[in-house]
């Protein structure tokens, strides 16, 4: 319906029929329309509501959109084609104020409220913007084929991770952007491993593509921030020819806010916040950053975690320090890790009672990252469940002794681990054949409570092998800016 089938000087009358107030008072919209005023009738909803006047159709809701309807029945007063005044829902003194007819309704109540225009249900009014409006957005717009299926589309111009992918309409892209303050146009940072800049709307468009949700959008631009920190050193974990790849672990109220998974399953599939975030992150680091595999991404192997690697900590446990706390975050508040690591090694012991049993225990597999006789090489997290931190909590041992217990179960002599010993190539220089040798630097081993309520089995992620430059390869640590 065009602009010029509304009158210039009268009133129009927005209304839907699946309105009990719409319904109550549309013997005054006969009132109006049989007046010298100039009126028109849009109905939203049904072309055949109201039936007393004929109404004109906005079931597509331009005039909706155009005229910024909250609430129907809306009642506007047009002198020389602008608004002079309006009311809505169903109060006759206002409306007899805005017409400037008397007796309207007299038989109806003095005011009842109306219900929601249809143009502010939820997603509507993006779709309408797009539409109908200017929705702000900067980034080149890509036409395809009425015919052409939209999914296939964007398999075809590479940005997909191999999965379906989510389209971004502008009204997506626009839906995004409402789960954060920050400014479509605000710049990020430079994205590896080609140093792309980008803006928070290009966030937006591949946490669409990714299937995340609005709210989403906090976490995933502070797991952009920190893979942007140069200790992140994320040219290097793109590029390099090893497993690695972003591990996000995310702590704070935030995490219940967006239902996040950091219990049965939580490094596995089935969550949508774990799903999505972490493979936004990848996308980014692909779609802007140009990390393609077998272009700039050289992984031999690779692994699954490459499409997405996120999960939310334990914090139910109040002897349990959060990883972010132990980072420098204040308690309470909400916060991204990202640790550069690869897939999990299972580490499995239903016999071990004591906390001293437990800790040579998880040493033995500890020692295994990467290479048995390779130290302060890589990093590694160890993902401990429940119900082996029951065996350290109910001695009491916190955070801090069992990761300088476990430090210390792992330190060898060096005769041991240099290159040649015991009949392997690999190893350490053999200058360091006399010395005591720590397996990880003594910040290298980083510690994250999650997992399942039943079952003795945590997990461990060994880190990038550049983890050896231990100034220049770092796990960083972002508060998340709501």
């Amino acid at each position: 319906m065009s602009a010029g089938n509304l009158p210039t000087d009268g009133l129009i009358i927005f209304a839907k029929r699946h309105c009990e107030t719409c319904a109550m008072v549309e013997r005054v919209f006969e009132q109006l329309v049989r007046s010298t005023l100039p009126t028109a009738v849009l109905t939203q909803d049904d072309p055949t509501f109201p039936t007393l006047v004929k109404a004109l159709d906005d079931t597509e809701l331009e005039q909706s959109f155009r005229f910024d309807i909250e609430t129907v029945p809306t009642v506007i007063r047009l002198k020389n084609g602008k608004e002079a005044a309006r009311a809505f829902g169903w109060n006759r003194a206002e409306w007899e104020r805005v017409t400037g007819l008397q007796d309207l309704g007299v038989d109806l109540p003095a005011m009842r409220p109306g219900c929601g225009s249809r143009s502010r249900e939820p997603g509507v009014w993006e779709e309408l913007v797009a539409r109908y409006g200017d929705s702000g957005l900067t980034a080149r717009r890509i036409q395809i084929g009425e015919w052409n299926d939209e999914i296939e589309a964007c398999f075809d111009r590479g940005w997909s991770d191999g999965l379906p992918v989510v389209p971004p309409t502008d009204a997506r892209i626009m839906r995004m952007l409402q789960g954060t303050s920050r400014k479509p146009d605000e710049m990020i940072g430079l994205v590896p491993p080609n140093l792309v800049p980008i803006s928070v709307e290009k966030v937006a468009i591949n946490a669409v593509l990714a299937g995340c949700k609005p709210e989403y959008m906090p976490v995933i631009l502070a797991a952009l921030e920190a893979a942007l920190e140069p200790e992140a050193a994320m040219h290097g974990v793109v590029c390099t020819t090893c497993f690695s790849g972003p591990i996000l672990i995310v702590n704070g109220p935030i995490t219940r806010a967006i239902g996040m998974n950091s219990g049965i399953n939580c490094l596995g599939q089935g969550n949508r916040a774990n799903a999505t975030i972490g493979r936004a992150l990848q996308l980014i680091i692909r779609n802007v950053g140009g990390g393609r595999p077998g272009e700039l991404d050289r992984a031999v192997l690779g692994g699954p975690g490459k499409y997405t690697f996120c999960f939310a900590e334990d914090e139910s446990d109040p002897t349990w320090m959060p990883l972010s706390v132990a980072r420098g975050i204040a308690p309470g508040k909400n916060a991204v890790t990202l640790f550069q690591g690869d897939g999990i090694q299972g580490f499995i012991d239903q016999r071990s009672r004591t906390p001293e049993q437990l800790t040579k225990s998880l040493a033995m597999s500890l020692l295994a990252v990467g290479n048995w006789k390779l130290c302060e090489f890589t990093n590694a997290m160890l993902v401990l469940v429940p119900e082996h931190y029951a065996i350290y909590r109910d001695a009491g041992w916190d955070r801090d002794r069992i990761t300088r217990e476990l430090h210390m179960a792992m330190v060898r002599s060096g005769k041991d681990v240099i290159q040649g010993a015991h009949g392997v190539g690999e190893g350490i220089d053999p200058k360091r054949k006399d010395e005591m040798v720590n397996k990880f630097w003594p910040e290298g081993l980083l510690i994250v409570h999650a997992g399942g309520q039943a079952g003795l089995f945590s997990a461990i992620c060994a880190g990038w092998t550049g983890g050896r430059f231990r100034h220049e390869s770092k796990t960083i640590t972002k508060e998340i800016r709501l």
